[in-house]
């Protein structure tokens, strides 16, 4: 198995065993700086840290594309493509950049993460690799820019760009720019998404504690109100019901796979009254903590594995907590 181009858009990374072979990769500071055109047999990653810069682009019929970036953003350049870097006069900016193209995976090394593997499980980098560009703009909400220096240090501590943490790095990578690409096709959804999974992150986060409605609008930067309604416009759910049910199931796994008390495990899923979580407990699971420790207890014996009773909860009365001010 002969080496692909450094394009991301081939067949062969859909059907071979190929994972990265790394070309480049470094910070710059630029200052007042004007680039000659060029091109590389490697997709370029151009990640703006700092200030802001122009990037120019000669797109497949000739044409002259010019891309403004600032902080935070980046473009993602596929293999071959003319391009170029202007920092204007008096202006500066800080980078990290990231070249890459692709090699073989011998037969025998199961430790890399071939890239067809990748996308036969993520529908979104299979899509991203099935539709050529020769240039893409993204903003980032950082997570880019973390998996970024991240495999950027890992870089630096192992000979020859490889590794396992590098491989995983990699794959993080390609996985996050996909999903964001994706995001980037359904605008009208984007800012909904952002938002929706700012807040189940908060959630997920924070299920331990009592938490009021204004700390999660705050956490994403909403008004309580429209959080509200977007969350379940886009979920289906309110926010009381998600953070419920989230926490009854951190109470299931704790009663199955551990010897917590039955009655501190209120306090561990973030519910100070008892008598509320054992209401709660039947609510969404049809019996009571006590009686689902004891079937799983009493069926472990019978198979490997636990299938808890799920009982459809009727979902609360949020605009009545609301009124009051109460936690969710």
């Amino acid at each position: 198995m002969s080496e692909l181009s450094g394009s991301l858009f081939q067949r062969a990374l859909l059907e071979g065993g190929f994972g990265p072979r790394f070309q480049a990769y470094y910070y710059k500071q630029w200052n007042t700086y004007r680039m000659d055109y060029h091109h590389h047999d490697s997709t370029e990653i151009m990640y703006l840290m700092t200030g802001s810069c122009r990037v120019d682009v000669i797109d497949a019929s000739g044409h002259e594309e010019r891309h403004a970036l600032k902080k935070g953003e980046l473009i993602l350049l596929d293999a071959n493509v003319p391009h170029r870097l202007i920092v204007e006069e008096g202006v500066s900016c800080r980078m990290l950049n990231v070249e890459f193209a692709f090699a073989p995976i011998e037969a025998r090394d199961e430790t890399t993460i071939r890239i067809g593997t990748l996308a036969q499980e993520e529908p979104a980098l299979a899509e991203l690799l099935q539709s050529p560009f020769t240039r893409l703009v993204l903003p980032d909400p950082e997570e880019i820019l973390h998996t970024l220096k991240a495999l950027v240090l890992e870089l630096d501590r192992v000979q020859g760009g490889q590794g396992v943490m590098v491989r995983l790095l990699f794959a993080e990578l390609l996985l996050r720019l996909a999903r964001l690409w994706r995001e980037q096709l359904t605008p009208s959804r984007q800012h909904a998404h952002h938002y929706i999974r700012k807040a189940t992150e908060y959630l997920h986060q924070n299920y331990d504690r009592s938490i009021r409605v204004e700390e999660i609008a705050a956490a994403v930067n909403l008004h309580p109100g429209y959080l509200h309604r977007l969350f379940r416009q886009h979920t289906g759910r309110t926010l009381t019901d998600y953070l419920n049910a989230l926490r009854m199931d951190k109470a299931k796994m704790l009663l199955a796979g551990s010897g917590i008390p039955i009655a501190d495990v209120a306090d561990y899923v973030g519910i100070a009254s008892r008598q509320y979580f054992h209401q709660l407990f039947r609510k969404y699971t049809g019996c009571t903590p006590s009686e689902y420790r004891e079937r799983i207890e009493h069926d472990s014996w019978k198979r490997p594995a636990w299938n808890p009773v799920q009982v459809e909860p009727q979902p609360e009365n949020e605009s009545q907590s609301r009124e009051k001010g109460e936690n969710i």
